[in-house]
């Protein structure tokens, strides 16, 4: 089991777990558990083994997976309806978004959205912002006035792995980083 395999494998869990289940025909409860017997076995022919799978969710630094028992599910970061269970919670006063800087336009005209996924993704630290923004290209760091939103009324919650989730983030909420 090399690096390249544990990362081929990461993202084929991420797309049977946050987007495409039925792509191997897998079943997913209506949490985002998929019974880790009927994984591997429709995924026979990638080679997936539970002690593969172990060592993905192992060595994710996202952490973007879970495992209870015989199940495994992604903590977040879904485009399926699926209710990750999780509760509203007090978030820090300043949040952070990476994205690329040809966005940036259209961000601070219409605020961030979670497009095709269920939440818009935030981070605590600027650090894992421009880690994320740097996948998208030229990064910009957005701050986010976590507590204003929070005292408008806006929800936020908290992943397992430690994500900051919310379903938008108006304009007069955002404040480029320089």
């Amino acid at each position: 089991m090399n690096n390249k395999n544990i990362k081929q494998t990461s993202r084929f869990l991420s797309l049977l777990l946050r987007h495409k289940p039925e792509t191997i025909g897998l079943k997913l409860d209506e949490n985002g558990w998929a019974d880790m017997d009927e994984l591997i076995k429709k995924s026979k022919k990638r080679g997936l083994t539970r002690a593969l799978i172990e060592r993905v969710v192992e060595q994710d630094d996202k952490q973007r997976f879970s495992i209870e028992g015989n199940r495994i599910r992604a903590n977040q970061g879904h485009s399926l309806a699926i209710d990750l269970g999780l509760k509203a919670v007090t978030p820090p006063e300043v949040l952070y978004h990476g994205t690329a800087i040809r966005f940036l336009d259209s961000i601070m005209k219409m605020g961030l959205t979670k497009q095709k996924r269920q939440y818009v993704h935030l981070s605590k630290e600027i650090e894992t912002a421009t880690h994320v923004g740097m996948r998208h290209g030229k990064v910009v760091i957005l701050e986010v006035d976590a507590k204003g939103m929070y005292e408008a009324g806006y929800l936020f919650y908290l992943s397992e792995n430690g994500v900051w989730l919310t379903d938008v983030v108006p304009k007069e909420f955002l404040r480029e980083m320089v």
